[in-house]
């Protein structure tokens, strides 16, 4: 079975495979694949009318999600599982990631194990933009002081900001290891900042929307984010100057102000951490939306 390289001419046949079902996980779109492609060897092939995605590195080889087609397909899960364990010595290592809650019954019924992985946080659109009532007044309060005392430029993004962007999240990224030794943490910095890298390098190839915040001719904030379905958008990054009271407020309402198509807004998982659990249950989300692991029945 030949394995196709990912590349960015791949964008038209992932988009028709992803569009067979409707999704609402943040890793159900071609850009949230590709941009791991600094990190991992990312493979491609249709294997029994599914579009199956391998992703590999020195650890081993796994399915970044379970194979894309009209129909659940038996052959094309075993397949799968057949080239994995033939780049994985431990076979262990051998999985389906980033499985929706509807596909539990199907792998269940073929006698697969699976594990939760994570949850997304599905937030409503209005809710994020009035913050109205007490559940919101700490925001509302922070987003006001930031209008009252700051002068700014609220910006769409281009690619004269991209090394600003950057430096930014750099700075963001130093503060945020100071005051978080946990080491997976730390790992999740790093490798974020690859893909973000990637994410502004191919913007225009991508679709993604993305805005600034610009103070004093410096990137204070930007944040960036792709549609996942005709529903729902998902906010991929947020990274503000901390320093500066109110402006990760600002810039969250005022992007999601501009997504008036949308119902819903996904702001992505917590990836298991204590300190990020509270800052997406502050934005009181509707619903999590669970994601799953499989791995092969012993």
């Amino acid at each position: 079975m030949r394995l196709n390289k990912l590349s960015l001419k791949d964008k038209k046949i992932f988009s028709q495979y992803l569009a067979f079902t409707r999704h609402e996980l943040s890793t159900y779109s071609f850009e949230n694949v590709y941009i791991w492609s600094g990190l991992f060897d990312i493979r491609w092939a249709v294997i029994q009318d599914s579009l199956c995605v391998f992703f590999k590195d020195s650890l081993g080889c796994f399915l970044y999600l379970p194979p894309l087609g009209k129909n659940n397909n038996k052959a094309a899960v075993e397949e799968s599982f057949r080239i994995m364990n033939g780049f994985n010595k431990n076979r262990d290592i051998s999985r389906i990631e980033n499985l929706e809650e509807n596909g539990l019954p199907f792998y269940r019924k073929l006698g697969y194990n699976y594990n939760t992985k994570s949850c997304d946080y599905l937030c409503l659109r209005d809710d994020l933009v009035d913050m109205r009532g007490d559940r919101f007044k700490s925001k509302r309060a922070n987003f006001n002081y930031f209008l009252k005392n700051y002068d700014f430029q609220y910006l769409p993004f281009s690619i004269k900001y991209r090394g600003g962007c950057l430096r930014l999240y750099e700075s963001w990224m130093g503060g945020r290891k100071a005051k978080y030794e946990n080491y997976i943490y730390q790992s999740m910095l790093a490798d974020s900042g690859n893909s973000l890298k990637l994410a502004l390098e191919n913007y225009s190839s991508l679709n993604f929307i993305a805005r600034v915040v610009r103070m004093g001719g410096e990137i204070k904030a930007f944040t960036l984010g792709m549609e996942l379905n005709q529903d729902t958008f998902c906010i991929l990054y947020e990274i503000c100057d901390l320093s500066l009271k109110g402006l990760p407020q600002f810039i969250f309402a005022e992007f999601c102000r501009e997504l008036k198509d949308y119902k819903y807004i996904n702001i992505m998982d917590d990836l298991g951490l204590d300190n990020l659990k509270p800052v997406k249950l502050s934005y009181r989300p509707i619903r999590l939306i669970p994601s799953y692991i499989i791995h092969k029945h012993k």
